[in-house]
């Protein structure tokens, strides 16, 4: 029997109570969810590689391929969702939830999924409504009822209510399960009955819900996903007359859109590269030619996330794949590791711009931005960032003592090339087939994995069968987590937009003192924050819609817009402390977070003083367009 704290009482954990039947359960469940996601991101792959085949090769266009993909597309991110929370990998900001210790930081995690059930219960009959609408619906290709794509919402929905159920009966007391449900149905309870409150106040409900409300969930610890949905949700319910199936239509809209395949396909690409030896290849030839001199490997590490980014896209894949590769051996000749995790968390920032970065995918599905154009304008930038990480590094390591390695031979660095040719060629065959017309920025994804697979068999001779059902699992989980957080910041992004916030907000920032300048000024600092709270994605989702416009009103041009706006929110998600990505880059790097904060913040530096010079000079975004 397990005894914890509440107060000066003992409780028991319903873990110990029915330990054998809950494991199970969930076991079971997670079993029979990951199946079925792990085939629906194969039969994405297949489907969306099968219509590039049939366009390009063939000359006969599928006219049912992006219909297909769209409906497995709303199965596989909520399968991934439900997965997401049943391991507990939705996105959340723990930054103060941490710091407690004992019965308080027992119950606030009791109490971010509380409030996500809370939420999951009361969407469950609009889903139910909104399926139902959509049975009457024939999709326009296969002519069969749209119930087959729209159950995906209400199944999804049941299944997080299951897996938030067992959390709560698994992984928390009793006493605290019960004070977290008591509490959100006493705060849910309160805001009903204060219904005609909320009604008189008109637009100032945007501050009580979109603001009071979301951050009292994110600083909670409340995943953002279920804290975005329950803002909009309680302003829906509480303030119009809008139906909830709305919602329900928003999200799907949100998380549906076909060019956000490309997030669990380059996912999936990254995740191949790491295990096919292809992402080490690159780095070990990087280091053939920089190893010999001074900082050389922190060299290495810019080079190699630079390279690595336009062909993963995904940050965690990026740096999963290059730290393994050379961290040993930097600090094997001396390095700090709390050095090598600053400069893993800055380039991580870096290369946010560099293709194919999922922000800039989702920034051209949610702004109408052609994603091309956007690839093409964020090489420059990234490599802007990424010299003023260098001088940083040169400047630092000037008299550094540590013994230098032999410099290769030109024998070494031709074998370690030859070896890297076919991962070095990779980021060029998917910008040529996107700016070729082969492929779209989302199919140009299943062209790298195909590639990948080959490689890895026949050149790299290094797959690891029994490792791919794991990265096909990973990926949807992943894929689950980001796609539930943009169709809940697009529900929310609408909810602004009816209510007028957009038209006020644009009159403001158009009427700036400094115009354009100033624009940008505060643009930079209002996504710096926007990152490290709410990360890349959903800051774009939810201001993305409304800023956008007022850049090409004021002449900012939309792709140099579009660089700023992501290179200062990699500012904020890497910059501790509450930066994610910083201690995300720590996990892999397997560094305790304190030793990276004192180094992190002369790169900060350079990579502000790289971003100031990106919005200066707006020829470095669109100089090749």
């Amino acid at each position: 029997m397990r005894w914890g704290r509440w107060g000066e009482g003992a409780i028991w954990t319903t873990r110990y109570i029915f330990p054998v039947t809950f494991s199970r359960l969930e076991r079971l469940l997670i079993r029979l969810v990951e199946i079925p996601a792990a085939c629906l991101v194969v039969a994405e792959i297949a489907v969306l590689f099968s219509g590039v085949a049939a366009r390009y090769v063939f000359r006969a266009p599928l006219t049912w391929s992006d219909e297909v993909a769209s409906i497995l597309f709303l199965w596989l991110a909520m399968f991934g969702a439900v997965l997401a929370l049943a391991k507990g990998e939705h996105m959340r900001m723990t930054a103060l939830v941490t710091r407690l210790r004992g019965a308080r930081r027992d119950f606030f995690d009791a109490l971010s999924v509380a409030a996500g059930l809370g939420f999951l219960i009361c969407i469950l009959g609009p889903t139910l409504h909104w399926a139902q609408d959509e049975s009457i619906v024939a999709t326009p290709s296969l002519e069969i009822s749209s119930l087959w794509r729209a159950a995906a919402f209400p199944i999804g929905i049941g299944l997080m209510i299951v897996f938030s159920l067992l959390r709560l009966a698994m992984r928390t007391s009793w006493v605290h399960t019960f004070a977290a449900l008591v509490v959100v149905a006493a705060l849910m309870a309160a805001f009903w009955e204060a219904m005609p409150i909320w009604k008189s106040l008109g637009n100032w409900n945007l501050l009580v819900f979109f603001f009071g409300l979301v951050a009292t969930c994110v600083f909670s610890g409340v995943p953002i996903a279920f804290s975005f949905a329950l803002a909009t949700l309680g302003y829906l319910a509480l303030t119009t007359r809008v139906p909830l199936t709305t919602l329900v239509g928003r999200m799907d809209e949100g998380m549906a859109h076909l060019q956000l395949l490309a997030v669990p396909l380059f996912i999936v690409l990254g995740l191949l590269m790491e295990m096919t030896g292809m992402a080490k290849a690159m780095v070990r030839f990087l280091s053939a030619l920089l190893g010999h001199v001074r900082g050389g490997l922190s060299y290495v590490l810019i080079g190699a996330m630079y390279l690595v980014s336009g062909i993963s896209g995904a940050k965690a894949a990026d740096m999963a794949a290059v730290a393994p590769a050379l961290f040993p051996e930097m600090i094997a000749r001396g390095e700090k590791a709390g050095d090598l995790v600053a400069l893993l968390a800055a380039t991580g920032a870096q290369t946010e711009t560099v293709p194919p970065s999922i922000v800039l995918i989702t920034i051209g599905s949610v702004t109408s931005i052609s994603i091309a154009a956007l690839f093409t304008g964020g090489l420059v930038p990234g490599l802007v960032l990424a010299i003023g990480l260098c001088l940083v590094v040169g400047s630092r390591t000037r008299h550094e003592t540590a013994q230098l390695a032999p410099r290769a031979t030109m024998a070494e660095i031709g074998k370690s090339l030859l070896l890297a040719l076919p991962a070095l060629a990779l980021p060029f065959i998917i910008r040529a087939a996107v700016v070729g017309g082969v492929a779209t920025a989302t199919e140009v994804s299943t062209i790298g994995i195909a590639y990948t697979l080959l490689a890895g068999l026949a050149f790299y001779r290094q797959f690891d069968w029994a490792r791919l059902g794991r990265i096909l699992v990973e990926t949807a989980t992943l894929s689950g987590a980001i796609l539930l957080i943009i169709g809940a910041a697009s529900a929310m992004a609408w909810g602004l937009t009816q209510s007028g916030f957009s038209r006020t907000l644009a009159a403001a920032m158009t009427h700036l003192p400094g115009g354009s300048y100033s624009f940008l000024i505060v643009s930079i600092l209002a996504f710096i924050i926007l990152g490290s709270v709410l990360e890349g994605i959903p800051a774009i989702v939810l201001f993305g819609p409304l800023l956008f416009p007022i850049a090409r009103t004021l002449g900012i041009h939309e792709v140099h817009y579009a660089m700023v706006v992501v290179l200062a929110m990699g500012l904020g998600l890497f910059a501790p402390p509450f930066g994610v990505g910083y201690y995300a880059a720590c996990a892999i790097g397997k560094v305790d977070p304190n030793e990276g904060i004192g180094p992190i913040r002369i790169y900060m530096l350079a990579l502000l003083a790289g971003l100031i010079v990106v919005a200066a000079v707006p020829w470095l975004s669109i100089g090749f367009l």
